[in-house]
């Protein structure tokens, strides 16, 4: 019974101890939060400083774990804004446009957009851009440097949106749909939003000089070179010039022959689509303009005014320098060519010009040996009509001098 006393009294005087023992530790103890529980556990002095010290070796400090994607992150401040991204929640508003952004740093990039700034300056080339990411893009333009590369066809891209474009000219694929004609287009930015300019009727590129408004770009330039008379477009066979591409491989086919676009209803061919097209009304009789003097049909009015001068006798294209009259336009443009000079078609064989078309293709018999003109007295053949009409007058069996020839065209 004394042992049993003896115990009890030693048990009680290790009780101060052991809440001694267990205040202390507490001390040690720093108190954490689990964002993935919502939950709060105690972290003892001695168990800190060996996940620092892991931490020291790994070289990393992460402490807070979204439970979402188990993406870790150094700051609650950064988790928390990282979270976000699942809620799609986005507190920092413009005050100027009203579109919204998770982060604060994301509106305040945005805010150049309206202020203008743009705070990034290629060094070369003096570019300015809003976002530094915007710079570092750009400078791949003066290093040439092409990290993306097609696994098809092994085209090089400097930019990974250009490579991912590219990638739909071998899938085929056409995500951006015009909603009013169903029309598909492999870009957004580029050819479905110029394309809607077509329904809208958006002319959004105007010349400074007459005022003339454009669709695209591309036909405002076209256009600007009639005020500076610029055609960068020659044609290596006659030397004639063009301001626009497409005008050039259209003449193309005065030398080549070509006539691409064929009527279905007679077998008519044509070197314009527009012609085709024209002509074809004549065949359905679609808004067919007739002259009344004469009673030939046109496909439009502005044919039928042309054909209508020369009923007329009107001669409204007058030269400024002789003062000689003509009909159309085209023939005052032909005749001016005698006042400067031009020539602007030349003989691949040898190398001469002339001032007219029908000039050069009279030449060229010299080089075919084409003699397409012919004596109906003695049937010999001559290169020029002035040549066989001389023949003709001079020929001993004639008795009457003729001036008929037949032209042998080719």
């Amino acid at each position: 019974m004394p042992n049993n006393l003896y115990l009890s009294l030693f048990v009680l005087d290790l009780m101060p101890l052991k809440e001694e023992l267990l205040n202390e530790k507490e001390a040690n103890e720093e108190k954490h939060h689990d964002f993935t529980t919502g939950e709060t556990f105690r972290c003892s002095q001695t168990e800190m400083t060996s996940s620092q010290k892991r931490a020291q070796k790994t070289g990393t400090r992460n402490y807070f774990t979204c439970f979402q994607c188990g993406k870790s992150f150094n700051q609650h401040e950064d988790l928390k804004a990282h979270m976000r991204v699942h809620t799609e929640e986005k507190p920092f508003t413009c005050q100027q446009c009203g579109k919204s952004f998770t982060e604060r740093g994301s509106l305040k990039r945005h805010m150049r957009v309206h202020t203008g700034e743009k705070p990034y300056t290629c060094q070369q080339c003096g570019s300015s851009f809003t976002q530094k990411g915007s710079l570092k893009r750009h400078m791949r333009i003066h290093s040439g440097e092409k990290l993306f590369t097609c696994k098809l066809c092994g085209k090089k891209f400097s930019h990974k949106g250009n490579l991912k474009i590219h990638m739909r000219v071998h899938t085929g694929e056409k995500p951006f749909i015009c909603v009013q004609c169903e029309q598909c287009f492999t870009r957004k930015e580029i050819s479905l939003k110029t394309h809607m300019r077509l329904h809208t009727g958006e002319k959004p590129y105007t010349c400074p000089q007459c005022g003339m408004s454009f669709t695209f770009k591309a036909s405002l330039d076209s256009h600007m070179r009639s005020h500076t008379g610029e055609s960068p477009y020659n044609c290596k066979v006659c030397g004639k010039s063009f301001s626009l591409k497409g005008n050039l491989k259209t003449h193309m086919r005065v030398h080549t022959g070509e006539k691409p676009f064929m009527c279905v209803q007679c077998g008519r061919c044509f070197t314009r689509k527009g012609t085709l097209n024209c002509h074809m009304r004549i065949h359905s009789r679609e808004d067919c303009f007739i002259c009344h003097e004469c009673g030939k049909s046109f496909p439009d009015m502005k044919h039928l005014n042309r054909h209508v001068i020369i009923h007329s006798g009107e001669k409204p294209f007058k030269c400024q320098q002789c003062g000689k009259g003509f009909q159309f336009n085209k023939n005052l443009k032909t005749h001016m060519r005698i006042h400067t000079r031009e020539k602007t078609f030349k003989c691949h064989h040898c190398g001469k010009s002339f001032s007219y078309k029908v000039s050069l293709k009279t030449h060229m018999r010299l080089h075919t040996g084409e003699k397409p003109y012919t004596c109906y007295q003695c049937g010999k053949n001559f290169t020029y009509t002035a040549t066989a009409t001389f023949a003709t007058s001079a020929c001993t069996s004639a008795s009457v001098h003729l001036s008929l020839f037949s032209i042998l065209a080719k």
